[in-house]
């Protein structure tokens, strides 16, 4: 391996920006691909997320884009991403390493006016980062020209796959010019995507670091059994999130977009620090969101696999999946975000009954048990505590007879009560009553009664002065 990034054939300005970003050495795809891409030939890139990809095609785009310059709304390169934060995480990459070089560079994603995009590419772009959707709705519009493109990059093709970009890509690849330089990277190499790479390549140089869906070994991976209701689930979360002393900041994953913003509305709740990141906020809150995170004014990110894919935040202590992904392969990517350029990470999963169809795949795709971990202090649930509804008349009745029905019996010492002695409940409190204050009545009538003692008395005369009145 090249010790520095000297050694790369990288240009002085590239290789100052690296030193100036804090860069010394690079990590193997970058070592192995960056010559590679610089000789101009089409690769196919494999390594596992967070070694460093998107360094290894724009470093030497940066060095190669040096010489030439763009026209109007003729890209020179064209670089596609399966989300906007990815796009715009590539953007960020070419503002810091580019920052020795007068480049422009257009990002076309949803959620931003299309006037300042049009304005950037009327000018003429160097580098044209956008997502597929956008990017062909650019070019129908009359607005882009494909056919001054020398590079094409293709970047999380798995990813693509996953959401439904393949023909897209299909199409996008038909309208650039044959004679054009391909790379495609990517942490792991579906079958379909291998298609797509036979299709669209021309005698690519195969570079792979390291087993395909491998996980970082610096990554501790540990498996929480909870029941399938939603309820024990948080609260089974949040007992690690509280048990775990070095966490500084954690990504949670969850399967669905209105289950992110539900628990992160929980965790707000019981005093997190909480934010949701999911496809349906629109660009704006997306960013903020995003940015909150990365300065550290946000500690947990709840989000959905939009943000499992390639996303650069380097000090990321923990992972959550609060759902086991579907996907094995999407397994990968969201642990993938903690343990990176070499720091040690933690990443839980917490385990339904249902799950463990899931799990399995999981465990035969990465090739490796991962442990249970067992939790303490699970008492009953805060939110029980808090949110129990209050009991029914109809629960409580049954409730009453379930404990009479349970109570004890007598025991022989006790005295012995006879049917006739016990009070009769027919018809309420309110007859009972009723006969106590007519043998009273009764009691008082004198035995010179023209109805006599032993004799019915009216009911009227029984009733009081103030009932009569």
């Amino acid at each position: 391996m090249t010790l520095d990034f000297t050694g790369l054939g990288l240009s002085r300005k590239v290789t100052d920006a690296v030193v100036a970003a804090g860069y010394t050495q690079p990590t193997d795809i970058q070592a192995k691909a960056i010559p590679l891409v610089l000789e101009h030939q089409d690769v196919i890139g494999i390594a596992q997320t967070g070694t460093g990809k998107t360094a290894s095609f724009v470093l030497p785009m940066l060095t190669q884009l040096e010489s030439g310059r763009a026209r109007a709304r003729m890209p020179r390169t064209l670089i596609l991403e399966p989300t906007r934060e990815l796009a715009a995480q590539v953007h960020e990459n070419f503002e810091k390493y580019g920052k020795n070089h007068k480049l422009s560079v257009a990002l076309l994603i949803g959620g931003v006016s299309f006037d300042e995009q049009n304005k950037i590419l009327d000018r003429g772009a160097d580098v044209l980062i956008a997502t597929p959707g956008r990017m062909l709705d650019q070019f129908e519009r009359g607005r882009i020209l494909l056919n001054g493109v020398e590079i094409l990059v293709i970047d999380e093709a798995d990813r693509m796959l996953d959401m439904g970009f393949v023909p897209d890509i299909e199409r996008i690849c038909s309208l650039l010019p044959p004679r054009r330089q391909t790379l495609f990277f990517s942490a792991t190499m579906p079958p379909e995507i291998e298609k797509l790479t036979r299709k669209f390549l021309r005698d690519p140089v195969k570079v792979e670091v390291a087993r395909q869906n491998s996980t970082a070994e610096t990554i501790d991976q540990r498996l929480i059994q909870v029941s399938a209701t939603p309820q024990e689930k948080r609260d089974a979360l949040r007992r690690q999130i509280r048990a775990e002393d070095g966490l500084t900041n954690a990504i949670i994953f969850c399967n669905r977009k209105r289950d992110v913003a539900t628990l992160a509305r929980s965790l707000q709740r019981h005093g997190f620090s909480a934010g949701a990141l999911h496809g349906d906020m629109d660009q704006k809150s997306r960013t903020e969101t995003l940015d909150a995170f990365k300065s550290d004014r946000l500690k947990l990110l709840i989000a959905s696999d939009v943000a499992a894919r390639g996303l650069d935040i380097p000090a990321v202590s923990h992972v959550f999946n609060f759902d086991v992904p579907v996907h094995a392969e999407d397994y990968v990517h969201r642990i993938g975000r903690t343990g990176r350029a070499g720091r040690s990470g933690r990443a839980f999963t917490l385990v339904a009954p249902a799950d463990r169809k899931y799990l399995d795949a999981i465990m035969k795709l990465i090739q490796r048990e991962i442990p249970w971990t067992e939790q303490t202090g699970a008492a009953q649930s805060d939110e029980a505590t808090e949110a129990a509804p209050a009991p029914s008349r109809r629960s409580r009745r049954k409730t009453s007879k379930q404990e009479a029905d349970n109570a004890p019996a007598a025991s022989d010492t006790s005295p012995s009560v006879s049917d006739e002695e016990k009070p009769k409940r027919s018809r309420g409190r309110k007859r009972s009553a009723s006969r106590s204050n007519k043998n009273e009545a009764a009691a008082e009538i004198p035995a010179n009664s023209p109805f006599g003692p032993d004799s019915p008395v009216p009911a009227f005369l029984l009733r009081s002065v103030a009932d009569r009145t």
